[in-house]
Order: C-alpha cells, then sequence, then structure tokens
C-alpha cells in the first residue's frame, strides 16, 4: 500500500471516492479507484470507505495485501506512512524553565539586565548570567533525569509488550502488538487478545468475548468477515484475520482521540507542589511590596539601591531546583523499584503509594496461586469404588491436552499425569460447555475390551443424570456434603460412571451412578499470610475483593488471617439489607473484611466510597474485570501475569508472583516520600529565612547584601540539596500524607528561628563590641564590605544545616545521613568558609573577613543549631493534636454520622466533576500542572472514560458525544490502552 500523505491529497479526489463508495455499496468485486492516490486520512474516513462492513474482497483490494500477508519491507514503508507522535527534545529541555518559579527567576534575570542601571553604574551582567546559569542548569539536570529514567521505564515495560502472531514473508512469527501495520494478516487462538482491529479471514470455531466492549456475558461467535476489535478475548476456537486499524485508527483510539487534551487535571503529587510553590511565591510577594513602600518612600533609597535589594528576594527566596530535586527523587525512586521487581508506569504514584491506608486485592491469582487442586484427603465416596479409582475416572473424562483449570487440576491429582490415558482407547469425549455443565468420556479398556462412560460436572446436574443405585437418602447425603464443601470455601464435583454392555459408542449404558464427590480449592500463595502481616504492621489494611463465593471468600480470609467479615457485592446496592449489620453503606464498606460476588461495577464503588471516606486506596488485580478498579483507585496494581488490561489501567506493574513485592513498594514508596517532605520543609524554611532576613535587615539596619551572594548561596544550596534524593532516611510505621498546614507551620517556626538567630548577631556585631574584644576586626560601617561576607557565611551555614534537622525523626545525629549529603555539606561550607575567609569581589561587595571571624560564625551558628530539634520536637507534639481529629475513619470501625455526610457530599462532588471527564490525563502539562515534577507519567491514565463521554465538554465549551452503538462498546479498560497510544510515550502505539 503506498498511501500518499495528507498534504498531497489532490482536489479532484473528493468525486472519485464518491465512486468507490458506490462501488463498495453495490458489493462490486473492484474498487474503482488507484490505492496509490489515497492518504492515510481518507482511508479511514468512514465516509468514504467502511472497512468494517466492506467485502473481504475489497479490503485486500484498499489495502494492497492478500491472506499470504505483507513482507517485511512493505510493512516497513507503512509505518513510515502513518503519523507518530514524537517529543521535541528541545521542546522538552525549554519546558523545564515554563512554570511559576522558574518564571520568577526570570523575571529577576530581567531585573538584573535590563532595570538593574543608573547611577552611573552598568547592568547588572553578573547577576543575569549567574541566573540563567543557575536555570540552565536545574533544566540540564532535569532533563537527564527524565530521559534516563523514561529510557530505563520503557526498556522494563518493553518486556511486558503485548505479544502477537504475525505473517511475515510467509512465515509466521511473534512480535510486539505495536508493530502492527494496515494489512498485516495475524494469528488468534484459544486465550489471545486481539491486537489491532480486523476482520477474520479463517474462522474456525471461534467465539469472542468481547464484554468490555459491548457488555455481551457469554462470548460471541464469529464468522469469516466478521470485524474482531482491539482488546477483545478469544474464548474458544482459532482464526486468521487482516488488521485493518491499529492506534488512533481503531475503534477505542478514534473515541479516545475526541476527548484527548479536553480536560486535563493534575494529579496529588502536582497539587500538593502546586501549593508550595504558591506559598513560596506569596511570601516572596508581601514582602517584595513591603520593602518597595519602605524603601522608596519611606527611606528614599537610591533607585539603584533599592533594586538590588529587591533582586535579593527574587533571587533568595525562590526555590528554584524544587521541581528538578523532586523529580531525580522519583526517578530514583522508581529505578529502586524495578530492582524489587516493581516497575512504575506512573512515577507520581510513588508518592501516593506512601499514603496508602487501605488496599483492596483479588482473590484469585492475587492472594491465592489461580491453580486449582484437588483436596484428596477430603474426596467423598458414595459407592466401594477407592478414592485413588475415582480420580483416575476422573481424569479419563478430563482434557489432558488444551485443558481448562478443573480438567488440570483433575490430572495433576494422579501420582503420574499420563495415567489419565494410560490403558484406555478414547471412543469420544465430550468437552464442558455452560448449558451441560459437564464434561463426558467414552472409552474402551484395552485389557478386556469393555466400553465404559464417565461423567463430571456440577453436582446438581450429575446426580440428576444418575438412574442407577439413587436413593432420597444419596441426594441428601450429597446436598449435604456440598454444603459442607462451601462452608470450607470448596468447589464440588460430582463423578458418575456407567458401563455399555454392547461396546458401541452409541449402545445404551447401564445407568450412571454417583461414585464420589471431589472438592475443589484455590490454595494461598505460600508468603500471602506474612505479606498481610506485614501490610498491617505498615498500617495498611487489607481488603479482598473478589468474585468468587461468599464462602470461598471467608474461609481464604480465615485462613490468610485477614478475618471473615464479608458480604456479598449485592448488598451494596440494597441499603434495606444493612439493619443490624451497618448504619450506611459507607459504613459498611469501611468495616468490611472483604465482599464476595462483585462484578466490575462493584469493586469501582467499592473503591470510590473509600476514597469518599478520606481513605488512600490502592488495588490489586489482574483480569480485565480488575481494570475499571484499578484505574479508579490511587495506586493500581497489576501483579504478575496480569492481562494487558491490566497492566495498562495500572500504575505500578509487579514482576514477580505474589504480594510480597508490594511491601517492599510500600517500604520503598515512603523512604521516597519522606525524602520529599523532607526536603518540602527545608526549602520552605529557607524561602521564609530570606525574605525575612533580609527584609528586616532593610527595614531596620538599612543593610545592603549583595545580589551576587545571594545568587552563590541559592547554587551552593541547590546543589547539596540534590543529594538528598539518594539520602538514608527512615521509613513510617503508619502511611504517610501530605499536611501543608504542618509544612507551612514548620517552615514559619523554623524560618522565623533562623531569622533571629541572624537578626541577634547583626545587632551585636553592629551595636556592641564582643566579638572585637575576642580578636575579631571592626567594621567601619554596617554595610562594610566584609561584614557582608560575614553575614553570608552566618546565613549559609545555618541556612543548610537546617536539613539535619528536617531529615531525622528523633535527634539529627541518631540518624545517619548519606555520604553523599553529608559530602556535599562539607564541600559547600568549606566553600562559602574559603569565600568570607579570602574572596575579594569589588563587583558584589565582598571582602575577606580572616579566619577569626569564620571561626566566630560557625561557633555562634552551632550554638543556634542546638535547640533546632527541641523545637522540632515541640511542633510535632502540637501538630499530633490536631491531625488525629483530621483522620479518616479508621477501617472497621463505627463511622460518625458527620462522616458518612461528608462521603457522600465527596460522592456527589465526584458525579459533578465526571461531566468533565475529570482527571482524563496525569501527564503533566506545562500549561496547567506547573509544579509538577519534570517526568513524565509513561502510562496515561483516563479515569471513567466509557460511561461519561458524552458529558465531556472542552475548554471552548463545545460538547463532545459520539454514537450510542459504539458508545456501548466504550469501557474504561480499552480506554486504559487507546490513552497509552495518545500519550506519545509509545511512539509505536501512536502509529
Amino acid at each position: 500500500m503506498s498511501l500518499t500523505p495528507d498534504a498531497e491529497k489532490t482536489p479532484a479526489s473528493g468525486q472519485l471516492h464518491k465512486e468507490i463508495v458506490l462501488a463498495a455499496t453495490d458489493d462490486m468485486d473492484t474498487l474503482n479507484v488507484d490505492p496509490k492516490t489515497l492518504t492515510v486520512a481518507d482511508l479511514y474516513d468512514k465516509d468514504k470507505f467502511d472497512l468494517e462492513t466492506m467485502d473481504n474482497r475489497l479490503v485486500f483490494q484498499l489495502l494492497q495485501c492478500g491472506p499470504e500477508g505483507l513482507t517485511q519491507a512493505e510493512a516497513t514503508a507503512r509505518v513510515e506512512k502513518l503519523p507518530e507522535k514524537r517529543v521535541n527534545p528541545i521542546i522538552m529541555f525549554l519546558s523545564f524553565m515554563w512554570n511559576p518559579l522558574s518564571w520568577v527567576m526570570e523575571a529577576a534575570a530581567i531585573v538584573a539586565i535590563a532595570l538593574s542601571n543608573g547611577d552611573n553604574q552598568p547592568p547588572d551582567w553578573q547577576d543575569f548570567v549567574g541566573i540563567v546559569l543557575l536555570l540552565l542548569i536545574n533544566s540540564c539536570i532535569g532533563f537527564y533525569e527524565e530521559r534516563g529514567a523514561s529510557k530505563a521505564v520503557d526498556a522494563l515495560m518493553a518486556a511486558l509488550a503485548p505479544q502477537c502472531k504475525v505473517k511475515r514473508d510467509g512465515k509466521w512469527e511473534t512480535m510486539e502488538a505495536a508493530c502492527l501495520v494496515p494489512g498485516d494478516i495475524i494469528g488468534v487462538g484459544i486465550g489471545d487478545i486481539v491486537p489491532a482491529d480486523s476482520r477474520l479471514v479463517v474462522a474456525n470455531n471461534i467465539k469472542i468475548d468481547q464484554a468490555a466492549l459491548t457488555g455481551e456475558s457469554l462470548p460471541v461467535g464469529k464468522e469469516a468477515g466478521d470485524e474482531i476489535f482491539s482488546g477483545s478475548t478469544v474464548k474458544q476456537g482459532e482464526g486468521e484475520a487482516v488488521v485493518i486499524g491499529t492506534g488512533l485508527n481503531t475503534f477505542f483510539g478514534r473515541a479516545a482521540s475526541l476527548v484527548a487534551g479536553a480536560n486535563e487535571g493534575m494529579g496529588h503529587l502536582q497539587q500538593v507542589l502546586a501549593k508550595i510553590g504558591n506559598f513560596c511565591i506569596c511570601s516572596i510577594a508581601i514582602f517584595l511590596l513591603a520593602e518597595i513602600f519602605v524603601m522608596y518612600p519611606g527611606y528614599r533609597f537610591r533607585y539603584r539601591r533599592g533594586i538590588n535589594n529587591l533582586l535579593v528576594l527574587l533571587i533568595g527566596g525562590i526555590p528554584i531546583a524544587m521541581p528538578t530535586v523532586l523529580s531525580v527523587t522519583l526517578a530514583i525512586g522508581a529505578k529502586q523499584l524495578a530492582e524489587h521487581k516493581a516497575i512504575v508506569t506512573r512515577i507520581s504514584a510513588i508518592e501516593e503509594l506512601a499514603g496508602v491506608t487501605i488496599l483492596c486485592s483479588d482473590k484469585t491469582g492475587t492472594l491465592t496461586l489461580n491453580e486449582l487442586t484437588i483436596k484428596t484427603d477430603t474426596v467423598k465416596q458414595y459407592t466401594d469404588i477407592g478414592v485413588d479409582d475415582i480420580l483416575l475416572l476422573s481424569a479419563y473424562a478430563s482434557r489432558t491436552e488444551n485443558a481448562d483449570a478443573i480438567d488440570t487440576s483433575v490430572v495433576g491429582s494422579l501420582p503420574d499425569r499420563a495415567m489419565a490415558r494410560d490403558g484406555i482407547e478414547v471412543l469420544d469425549f465430550v468437552p464442558f460447555n455452560p448449558v451441560d455443565k459437564r464434561t463426558q468420556v467414552t472409552y474402551r479398556r484395552q485389557a478386556d475390551g469393555s466400553v465404559h462412560r464417565v461423567t463430571k460436572g456440577m453436582s446438581q446436574v450429575i446426580i440428576e443424570l444418575c438412574t442407577r443405585e439413587k436413593t432420597g437418602e444419596l441426594e441428601s447425603q450429597l446436598h449435604a456434603d456440598v454444603d459442607e464443601f462451601a462452608r470450607r470455601g470448596l468447589r464440588a464435583l460430582a463423578v458418575a460412571e456407567e458401563s455399555v454392555p454392547s461396546g458401541d459408542l452409541e449402545g445404551e449404558g447401564t445407568g450412571f451412578r454417583l461414585i464420589g464427590l471431589l472438592p475443589i480449592f484455590d490454595p494461598p500463595r505460600h508468603d500471602t499470610k506474612e505479606t498481610i502481616e506485614r501490610a498491617m504492621d505498615l498500617g495498611v489494611h487489607v481488603k479482598m475483593i473478589t468474585g468468587d463465593q461468599l464462602a470461598i471468600a471467608k474461609e481464604t480470609g480465615r485462613e490468610l488471617g485477614m478475618g471473615d467479615t464479608m458480604y456479598k457485592a449485592s448488598i451494596l446496592n440494597q441499603p434495606d439489607e444493612l439493619a443490624g449489620i451497618a448504619n450506611s453503606v459507607d459504613e459498611l464498606v469501611l468495616r468490611a473484611d472483604g465482599f464476595a460476588g462483585v462484578y466490575p461495577e462493584h469493586k469501582y464503588e467499592i473503591v470510590e466510597r473509600l476514597q469518599n471516606l478520606g481513605h488512600m486506596v490502592a488495588m490489586t488485580g489482574d483480569g480485565v474485570n480488575d481494570a475499571p478498579a484499578l484505574a479508579k483507585a490511587n495506586v493500581g496494581v497489576a501483579v504478575a501475569d496480569a492481562s494487558d488490561a491490566a497492566r495498562s489501567a495500572a500504575d505500578i506493574v509487579l514482576t514477580e508472583a505474589g504480594l510480597s513485592t508490594i511491601i517492599e513498594a510500600f517500604i520503598h514508596s515512603r523512604v521516597i516520600f519522606q525524602r520529599m517532605r523532607n526536603y518540602a520543609i527545608y526549602t520552605c524554611s529557607v524561602t521564609i529565612r530570606v525574605v525575612t532576613t533580609f527584609s528586616i535587615l532593610v527595614f531596620a539596619f538599612k543593610f545592603d547584601f549583595p545580589p551576587f551572594m545571594v545568587l552563590i548561596l541559592a547554587i551552593i544550596n541547590d546543589g547539596t540539596m540534590m543529594t538528598i534524593s539518594t539520602d538514608r532516611v527512615r521509613p513510617s510505621r503508619s502511611p504517610n500524607a501530605w499536611n501543608l498546614k504542618e509544612i507551612f507551620s514548620y517552615a514559619i517556626v523554623y524560618g522565623c528561628y533562623l531569622t533571629l538567630s541572624t537578626l541577634i548577631f547583626y545587632t551585636v556585631v553592629d551595636k556592641t563590641n564582643f566579638f572585637q574584644r575576642l580578636g575579631c576586626k571592626p567594621f567601619s560601617n554596617h554595610n562594610d564590605f566584609s561584614f557582608h561576607s560575614v553575614i553570608y557565611l552566618q546565613v549559609s551555614i545555618l541556612s543548610q544545616a537546617l536539613i539535619f534537622v528536617t531529615r531525622s525523626q528523633g535527634f539529627f545525629f541518631t540518624e545517619k545521613p548519606s555520604v553523599f549529603l553529608m559530602c556535599a555539606f562539607v564541600v559547600a561550607q568549606l566553600a562559602a568558609t574559603f569565600i568570607t575567609t579570602y574572596a575579594n569581589w569589588g563587583f558584589t561587595e565582598i571582602h575577606g573577613a580572616g579566619w577569626k571571624w569564620v571561626g566566630a560564625v560557625w561557633i555562634w551558628d552551632i550554638v543556634w543549631f542546638v535547640p533546632l530539634d527541641f523545637i522540632k520536637f515541640g511542633m510535632a507534639g502540637i501538630i499530633e493534636r490536631f491531625a488525629a481529629a483530621r483522620s479518616p475513619p479508621t477501617p472497621g470501625a463505627v463511622v460518625p454520622p458527620e462522616q458518612v455526610e461528608l462521603a457522600r457530599q465527596r460522592t456527589r462532588m465526584s458525579m459533578d466533576a465526571a461531566q468533565s471527564v475529570n482527571r482524563i490525563s496525569t501527564i503533566p502539562s506545562r500549561g496547567a500542572s506547573y509544579y509538577a515534577p519534570n517526568m513524565q507519567d509513561h502510562i496515561s491514565r483516563r479515569r471513567n472514560f466509557g460511561a461519561r463521554v458524552k458529558h465531556v465538554f472542552t475548554k471552548t465549551g463545545k460538547n463532545l458525544h459520539m454514537d450510542n452503538t459504539e458508545l456501548r462498546r466504550l469501557q474504561s479498560t480499552q480506554a486504559q490502552v487507546a490513552s497509552r497510544m495518545l500519550s506519545g510515550n509509545n511512539n509505536s502505539n501512536s502509529k
């Protein structure tokens, strides 16, 4: 196919396309057009061509392909024709300088070069160059880390990429589904996920599960010529199909493109950082205005002198490195989690995982092995046939190849799997189907030539089938045994047999008789109980959310030590049944240890209700039915061997079986959170310290600190703080949460304390001769250049030493910092010490003050540093008193009425927000998520996509909608896949 680019489209092609449509409608064998003249846009324009309904012969002609498939050269050529979304690295680099924090620094640069003139002095080019270098350094570090982390995660995700069978150069091969192009011939078989929108060419008894698309509960039979949609699952048969749409040109790709960019919201971490950034900017703005009014109308400062003092606040108060520091922290954290078999697909999920208070877990395949096992020691016997023979006969009635889970468990119960076919000749085998609910085998014994039949299946079906030796007492006993198994969480599988005296395949048998009842269970993983105990020790309550039977869920809960206070999910929609159980549905959801018999909508509702009660919720799962809840949860976790749909909906993908990996993820995420929290308190404190210190020095003493030295202070501080991303911190024993009031309170108290240390130091130096009596040289006036250097050192040492207080939960010396942080601090303060001692920079009004002043400053700062730990303890005690009142209700406890009402309000708010499809993507937009760490999320997440597409409004107010027939196919599972393509992080998928 030689599709031409859209730009080469000729005006005369419109009439030609009308002829093509007519030809296709009349079922003609040929198209009245040369496909070489078509554009990609024309090919997927349904007004011109409908590849979904067009005859297969016309599809082959239009796509210029055949049943033998494409050559590799043709496929490569088609890849180049399809649109590809790439991120311009230059734009990515410049984007790191496009946020309010950078804007303030950029404004300071403009002030330095354009407004700092007059009084016969040139523009302040030194500060201008320094500010630009600071911006470039931060951008370079952020760009390098983002690119590195992106490549690392992409490499890890490549191992999880969906695979498919495709015919290239006439040979079948396996490749990534993202490499498919229109015209490819693909092969699909039982268990496969359809990799692209396709038209069946060959169909051998094929049935497709389209539940996630159309809501149909049973698989749909397909024939040659029928369309199969990307993301549906093959449940039976096999076939070959020609690809007609990939990426954005699939059904869900086109649907997702309607709302791409319609409304983007900020994730939890981005919102927190935005508030921290705003706090810093507002603090600077307040003191800038105060300085302007004091200096010019009050003190009648010269223009240039006042500008220099304003630059001090602009440069020194902005935490310009905050986005970069947090980006580096999260990037390194993502790499550390990958080492523990947890791949982070949404980088800000690391922060949210640290705050998780409730873990909702699917049972089958997550808490359990998803490997059905026969509990041989409790098999029920109803004849004189022994347990071993019952198991052998059951194995005869099971598939030995391409078997389902139950047949696999039955055959696996034998000492040797070969026994399932040794000594017999299978004459006929009837596999399980949803109508008969049983399997049956007719076989001939090779030893004596006799013919027999064995059937196994649902107990009620088997007992009704039995006609020999059946009594009322036997039926009662069977029902009692089934109930006993159910109470113990075991499934029951009945077995019956009969002889065929005639020896003919269709001969009449002697009548089936019940011979046994097999208990089947899905055993928990060996480490699940320990994992749940560790989760509870970390303050995370675990709830089981399963589609299995209630009795099975309770038995599993008891066995794992997670409790058996569980209910059927149907109770969520029947508030009348809550009497005597809970006061509200919200309280029931919170108190329950789990729910059974759940559907995808139940999982979604449970997660949403817990979130509205104030909890951070993590959801684990592995199947397509888990995808909506994984997308809704604060942190969706796809366990090992999860489906592609679950992986695309999740924020974290585990590559090691079981839940033990998630405990490591909890611990490491809390370490990462502590690093970010420590830095947030530190950087806000330094902002308050700088703006209040130098403003008050101007107000009280008309002290003019040189702006270039504040720039040096910022560069050294930022360089040191980069090392906090690898700092050694102690994870908390309870879930973490951003408490901005706490952070700002600490910042104000610490900042004011540090300001007080400088003001008293200045007063002692300027108003007394205390230090002069100790041998320090006197200063000529309060703006002596040597005095500037002394104040610089005093501010530098104590400000940077604050990090050792904020990073520790106890006394600073009880928690050893990382080697990198300690070395960076030593190097930074040695540099500041030598600057104070020897520097003679006339351009920035700095002269060396000598070693005696350096010693005096160091002693002064050490004395003032000691009380900081006690201030921290006092603040912690005050904050803890208020924190208890704001915490969400504890799982298992009674929910106060006021919190129930709050949850209802949040539910209504979330429903209102759904009208605009809130949080369609958590990828930081440079125009919206200004303070987001400069780490792009590697898989975007589009929430509540399907049911709410009709209510999307763009930012211009335009209402978007789609056809009802297509809307019925739209569910969150495929929305995740489509949004992944839209994100542009996987270039192949966006083709």
